[in-house]
């Protein structure tokens, strides 16, 4: 197992940012070297301690659904090898972790997709009988199926804050607003690009569902983000479909009234809910065991989504 990286040195490329696991540089003027660190989030809280390989993982499987899903939209991907744009000695800390990205203009919004009812929108639909306003039968179970996805955005929060939950209706204007200088000229207003979104997403997630449950997973749900080019044109970027991104299920141990086992990060929020935390920075130290057992779930999910072998 190679040494965990919880954030990149780069000095040979002008350091953009730090997300909550992501490093952003630039690579001349249109394009970016993304840089996936071990770090993990939790309730939108950097936790101190990594998941040695973590960043290899979410890069593989980021990889395998990006070319996957190339046919509904356009993506991020140059084909430019990381360890072309950094100076000999960085390429180590880009190896198997980063890639080079277009430079594209983000939509401020998060685009997120449910399959099933479990996570903030159990509790919306417990509290109200929807799920960001969307109105669902009633009766439901925690982990249940839904008649069909759904498209729930939220906004983006900045570091160490929470997202906030939004109907599609606010995700339209919050997109005209923060988007009407960058659509000048594209024929394209922000109203049209929520709506262009929503229904990429959908069929992403449509897709992607179908294709997991068939390799024995659940997509619960998961979140998607897009960028725009110059003339407007929607691309998947960040990431996509991954244990950060999505609750994935074992499809064999699923039953309705509880949430269910996950490969996902959900095991580390669960533990975390044990502890007496608030849910604010900075966040608890994690035991060497939930460490190791997120690995693995993580490693799985990789493995079995993509059938290939994860070599760290």
């Amino acid at each position: 197992m190679s040494q965990s990286l919880f954030e990149s040195t780069i000095t040979s490329l002008p350091l953009l940012g730090r997300g909550k696991v992501r490093d952003i540089y630039a690579v001349g003027d249109d394009k970016l070297l993304i840089v996936t660190s071990d770090r993990l989030s939790a309730f939108d809280v950097i936790l101190p301690d990594p998941i040695p390989g973590k960043g290899k993982v979410l890069t593989q499987l980021a990889g395998f659904w990006f070319d996957r899903l190339a046919h509904i939209v356009p993506g991020q991907l140059t084909g430019i090898a990381p360890e072309d744009v950094v100076a000999p000695d960085e390429r180590e800390q880009v190896r198997g972790r980063a890639l080079v990205v277009k430079r594209l203009r983000p939509l401020p919004i998060e685009a997120v997709v449910r399959g099933y009812l479990i996570g903030s929108g159990w509790k919306d639909y417990q509290e109200t009988g929807a799920v960001c306003g969307v109105a669902l039968p009633a009766g439901l179970q925690q982990a249940a199926k839904l008649p069909q996805p759904i498209f729930t955005p939220a906004t983006k929060a900045e570091l160490g804050e929470h997202d906030e939950n939004i109907s599609f209706a606010q995700s339209q204007t919050h997109c005209s607003a923060v988007l009407g200088d960058a659509l000048a000229g594209t024929g394209k207003n922000g109203a049209q690009l929520a709506t262009e979104a929503r229904d990429v997403s959908l069929a992403l997630y449509s897709e992607a569902a179908a294709y997991a449950l068939s390799r024995g997973i659940i997509i619960a749900d998961t979140k998607f983000e897009f960028g725009i080019d110059a003339a407007g044109t929607l691309h998947l970027i960040d990431e996509a479909l991954t244990p950060d991104s999505s609750r994935f299920w074992p499809a064999d141990s699923y039953r309705e009234g509880i949430s269910p086992p996950s490969y996902d990060k959900q095991y580390v929020r669960d533990y975390l809910e044990t502890l007496d935390w608030n849910k604010q920075a900075p966040g608890p130290r994690l035991p060497a065991e939930v460490i190791e057992r997120t690995r693995g779930k993580y490693v799985e999910a990789c493995e079995t989504l993509t059938g290939a072998r994860f070599v760290d």
